[in-house]
């Protein structure tokens, strides 16, 4: 699962270094390239919470291998691509079928440890927070290798091994899902209350919380006779689309996108509210006001996260003058603190502690960005990119972990899905921002109005994390037994 994982966040930055060889090869200008970052956030966007409540309603397995088998007919046709519109494509294709792995996962991990009465299986999460999220500052490093290596066709080619891998490994160990099983009384023994986790309102055992009129589903099991909600889809894909192209290129005369996005998302809530079965509850949602949290959380702490990734990287090579490959390696300490960050903490349930301390170090390595010149340090550089990684590390593992605990567990897999989606809305905002500082180079001046931008957007994720009384609510000891267990 982790290997399948990890496709989504890797692609989403490998991509960053490439843009500039793409150009030159293809004689795409900065305009036409950033469709190859776009076209994947939009089929992410919109694939992520469809994935997810695919593998609410038939399993993991199915999804995870039709996943993978699209995965690697993207990166073939990338490699072979003649031109930029057959790279954008493959691009869109990557991005959907990137999109089963989180939610597998997290669908498997919730399964597992209701089964087997696990209390917090923070060991495990820890595991995906840095396959899934971490990981994703590791994507220009690796991009800049690849393309020294095998120029820039070869991001695309190391999707071919990566989703021969997942096929193999999915036939081989993922569990076949039955669509219909048996009653909670049939499938598990009765179990004691879970301990609480720290920042997590805690829930009655074996129940998640429900709004009133929305009828309990079990934990790990799809609900009888389930249908895909196609008008749903569609309504949340246009609400997506049109917000998400907008966001793309925030001009006056395309503010009527934002009226359709208001349009079909108000179709969307009132098809989702009459559904029997619909594609994103949100009543259940609409009540879960801790989840909702998360998610906004989620938005604005990607935001920053990704607005550097690419606007920092962007400066890297316009403005400071580095090949792609010395801008991957100056990036590489932000992917290795944050994988030491969340080893660290990742077996420590507390949420509120880690987004208090990631957002306030977000706050500092945003301020460093003003002070930053055409002719600053190497090693200046690199621990700037370093003090980036603490918070890259705490603030997606702590999200990921509330999630965990907020969500309905029947609904695992849409609800991780939705996740990814306000974390991909976050990257299309910095996108946004970052197209709007540095327009067709990124200076250093562009660079320091960026900067000002993420500082701000720092201070609200802060001030999210403190006005959410859910996050202070305090919890039960765990056990001995249930540290071993995760």
């Amino acid at each position: 699962m982790m290997t399948g994982a990890i496709l989504n966040p890797v692609n989403s930055s490998i991509i960053a270094v490439a843009l500039a060889p793409i150009g030159a090869a293809l004689g795409a200008d900065a305009s036409e390239t950033a469709w190859l970052i776009s076209a994947l956030y939009l089929a992410t966007s919109i694939g992520q919470p469809l994935a997810g409540r695919l593998v609410d309603m038939y399993g993991p397995r199915r999804l995870f291998l039709a996943g993978a088998a699209l995965t690697g007919i993207a990166g073939v046709l990338g490699t072979l691509a003649p031109n930029l519109g057959v790279l954008v494509a493959a691009r869109v294709i990557l991005g959907f079928g990137t999109c089963a792995g989180y939610p597998a996962a997290m669908y498997l991990i919730r399964s597992e440890a209701d089964r087997t009465g696990m209390k917090s299986p923070a060991g495990v999460l820890t595991a995906l927070a840095v396959a899934t999220q971490t990981i994703a500052v590791v994507g220009p490093t690796l991009g800049g290798l690849l393309i020294g290596v095998g120029g820039w066709r070869s991001t695309f080619a190391v999707n071919i091994p990566l989703a021969i891998a997942c096929l193999v490994l999915g036939l081989l160990f993922l569990p076949a899902h039955l669509p219909a099983q048996a009653a909670p009384a049939e499938t598990a023994p009765a179990q004691a209350a879970p301990a609480r986790t720290p920042g997590v309102p805690a829930r009655t055992p074996g129940a998640p919380a429900r709004t009133p009129g929305v009828p309990a589903r079990t934990p790990g099991a799809a609900p009888a006779r389930a249908r895909i909600d196609a008008v749903g889809i569609l309504l949340f894909a246009a609400t997506l689309v049109s917000l998400l192209l907008f966001l793309m290129d925030t001009r006056l005369d395309r503010v009527w996108l934002l009226a359709v996005t208001v349009l079909a998302g108000a179709g969307f809530a009132l098809r989702e509210l009459r559904a029997t079965d619909p594609f994103i509850d949100v009543r259940v949602f609409a009540g879960n006001v801790p989840l909702l949290a998360t998610y906004a959380r989620t938005l604005v702490g990607y935001t920053v996260s990704y607005a550097f990734i690419y606007g920092f990287t962007q400066w890297l090579e316009d403005g400071r003058g580095l090949s792609a490959s010395a801008a991957g390696l100056v990036l590489l300490p932000t992917f290795a603190v944050g994988i030491v960050v969340s080893a660290l903490t990742g077996r420590r349930a507390a949420v509120l502690g880690k987004l208090v301390v990631g957002a306030a170090v977000q706050l500092a390595a945003c301020a460093l960005l003003l002070v930053l010149g055409d002719h600053t340090a190497v090693w200046i550089l690199v621990t700037v990119t370093a003090l980036l990684g603490l918070p890259q590390g705490l603030i997606s593992l702590a999200n990921q972990n509330a999630l965990y605990h907020q969500a309905d567990p029947a609904r695992m897999g849409a609800s991780s899905g939705l996740l990814r989606t306000f974390m991909y809305l976050g990257a299309m905002v910095s996108s946004s921002a970052t197209g709007a500082f540095f327009g067709r180079r990124a200076t250093t001046e562009g660079l320091h109005g960026l900067a000002v931008f993420m500082l701000a957007a720092a201070a609200v994720l802060l001030v999210l994390t403190v006005a959410d009384r859910s996050l202070a609510v305090p919890a039960a000891r765990e056990t001995a037994g249930a540290g071993r267990a995760s």
